[in-house]
């Protein structure tokens, strides 16, 4: 088991390399990185997807939370799950729960949300490498055949963000994902300069996480960064079928996220706000207002099929 997992993970950043593509990434996005949005992605070219952040201490401690939170299938990988956490012995319990159906586990510190903050998870962690190398480090202890992966956001300086880097891989992670941007900043241009610092002081595998909205961003982040790979959360909802080069989301995905999420049972809130996403760019003002106001998923699907011949063909996409 302990090679089969890591050679997973291994592998993808290997052929990534042998065949000169980068390692593409739908990040962990809370109440979006659901398994039928996970299959829709990687019906268009992502490689590898994330869980939404889990808090490792619910997830170890109850069934009820795990239930909730967790769906898998066997087509579900590669798979990577995140967690929050702040004590290493809830994170290494809830990544040996997780482990039979996932290929590895990322900790969390890049969440920037106030109610992250005040638990003392996600990105305030970044300010204390020790704790997050104690828990990557036990995680390991506990878990040797489970890869365990950090997301971080940058610090202020970049010598403090390397150091950072350092740490993490010194405690063992498989590799690191950065979001170029402070825990203040938002909808800024990513600190390229920090995610290459970064690639060019560590031996394992760095994805730049940051302003991949296009398929047109992905190579100039690579050559700015030196990355392994692109990590991207809006501009996937807003398409997608990005990484496979779609400039827009195509009708066809929309096809597809209708089938995927009606068989899988997905809530209306969440089969119709992916939608919004989805067709953002496609409906014309007035027909927004419509489409917002459908309230049932008949609505909606009477909606698709009169205006895009888009209806559910009761069958999965493979």
């Amino acid at each position: 088991m302990e090679e089969s997992k890591h050679s997973i993970i291994s592998k993808l950043f290997i052929d990534s390399v042998d065949n000169g593509t980068p390692i593409k990434v739908c990040a962990p996005m809370v109440r979006y990185s659901s398994l039928p949005f996970r299959h829709l992605v990687k019906l268009y070219r992502c490689d590898l997807t994330f869980t939404h952040m889990m808090l490792s201490d619910c997830f170890s401690k109850a069934q009820s939370a795990r239930d909730a939170d967790f769906q898998h299938c066997e087509t579900d990988r590669p798979l990577i799950a995140q967690f929050a956490a702040s004590d290493p012995e809830y994170f290494a319990a809830a990544a040996r729960l997780i482990s039979p159906f996932v290929d590895g586990v990322d900790l969390n510190c890049g969440c920037p949300q106030r109610w992250a903050i005040k638990e003392g998870i996600g990105a305030c962690m970044c300010t204390n490498p020790k704790l997050i190398s104690k828990i990557v480090s036990r995680c390991r202890q506990v878990n040797p055949e489970l890869p365990v992966s950090v997301k971080i956001r940058i610090l202020d300086s970049i010598e403090d963000t390397v150091a950072l880097a350092q740490a993490i891989e010194d405690a063992g992670a498989a590799f690191i994902s950065v979001h170029g941007r402070t825990i203040k900043e938002r909808n800024v241009t990513p600190h390229f300069d920090y995610v290459k610092a970064i690639k060019n002081n560590v031996n394992i595998p760095v994805i730049h996480n940051g302003g991949v909205y296009s398929p047109d961003d992905i190579e100039p982040a690579l050559l700015k960064t030196g990355a392994d790979g692109v990590m991207c959360a809006q501009g996937l909802l807003n398409n997608p079928a990005l990484f496979a080069g779609y400039n827009e989301t195509p009708l066809q995905c929309v096809q597809d996220w209708v089938n995927i999420a009606i068989s899988y049972g997905t809530t209306f809130v969440t089969f119709k706000h992916h939608l919004v996403f989805m067709l953002e760019n496609v409906l014309p003002k007035h027909e927004k207002k419509i489409f917002n106001n459908l309230s049932t998923i008949a609505a909606v699907l009477d909606y698709l099929d009169n205006n895009f011949d888009i209806r559910y063909q009761n069958k999965l996409p493979t």
